[in-house]
């Protein structure tokens, strides 16, 4: 039997769909013989006496959760999100630099300081990456602080305006999409995959209408005999340009092949959402937590 425990915060457990995935981890636990705990940030001195650690709350290093995934490593826990991946992921330019020299498929990507944002700078992408450019900040997350750019003064004004949170920015070639692909793996093997479906008017996972209100995909299940083996592919080698932990790998179908959007450290597994038609994702992490063999989704 292990003792483990799930690392939250307050504002967690205020959706209902991920305060009934946290209750399905626990559900899972008990049923493989296993104890698990929640744990809050009032408790945090307390993960050495656990076996393993889940964290579901935000990570960022800066972040109380960073510090509990630092502790549970120092005390030789099993943990996801494992800190070296958090610190990995919640940089996008590391994160992105780590996908180019894994020669992983992606956008053209490249990556500015404050000086090299400039109208000339703007032109020259616009040539050669295409219209419109994707904008984004370094440490951001579900969407925020990433837009789209149609002309060199929005260019220069987003651009210096997420300057003031970063020394660089990354700059992407757009590519259009109804959906997403969101491939979740956990060291090396394939959790689920779903459809991030695009909400109507929407370009991103986590958009907003014209007044600004939430403009949320909806998160479709899929057969796995409608996965091809090729996105499977290229979703695991970005996994493992990262690390081993827990990643939401979003991807791209062109008609020629895959490409990596990004790789998100402790992706969304919301109970009605993520888990449709894969009920074993709460086991499946259970396992790997208490150190047990488990069978990947494909």
């Amino acid at each position: 039997m292990a003792r483990l425990a799930i690392f939250t915060e307050r504002y967690t457990i205020r959706r209902s769909n991920e305060l009934a995935a946290l209750t399905n981890f626990r559900m899972a636990a008990a049923k493989l013989g296993h104890d698990c705990d929640f744990l809050f940030r009032a408790e945090i001195a307390n993960i050495p006496r656990y076996d393993g650690l889940l964290l579901r709350a935000v990570t960022d290093p800066l972040n109380t959760t960073y510090v509990a995934a630092r502790l549970a490593e120092a005390s030789g826990l099993r943990v996801i999100d494992e800190p070296d991946s958090i610190v990995v992921c919640c940089d996008k330019v590391n994160m992105y630099q780590h996908l180019m020299r894994a020669d992983v498929p992606m956008p053209e990507t490249c990556f500015l300081t404050d000086e090299e944002v400039t109208v000339e700078q703007a032109r020259e992408l616009f040539e050669s990456f295409g219209t419109p450019l994707v904008l984004k900040a370094p440490n951001s997350s579900f969407s925020a602080y990433v837009e789209k750019v149609h002309d060199e003064a929005a260019f220069v004004k987003v651009g210096k305006r997420f300057l003031r949170r970063a020394d660089r920015i990354v700059i992407q070639q757009y590519m259009p999409s109804s959906y997403d692909w969101r491939v979740t793996i956990l060291d090396g093997k394939v959790l689920f995959v779903v459809k991030y479906v695009m909400a109507k008017g929407a370009w991103r996972i986590h958009d907003k209408d014209e007044d600004g209100k939430p403009n949320v995909c909806t998160v479709e299940p899929v057969e796995k005999s409608a996965i091809d083996p090729e996105l499977i592919r290229v979703a695991l080698a970005a996994g493992k340009a990262i690390g081993s932990s827990l990643y939401g790998v979003d991807v791209k179908q062109l008609d020629d092949g895959y490409v990596v959007i990004e790789v998100n450290d402790n992706p969304n597994i919301d109970a009605g959402l993520e888990d449709q038609g894969n009920p074993e994702v709460y086991r499946n992490v259970v396992r790997h937590l208490a150190r047990e063999p488990w069978e990947g989704w494909i």
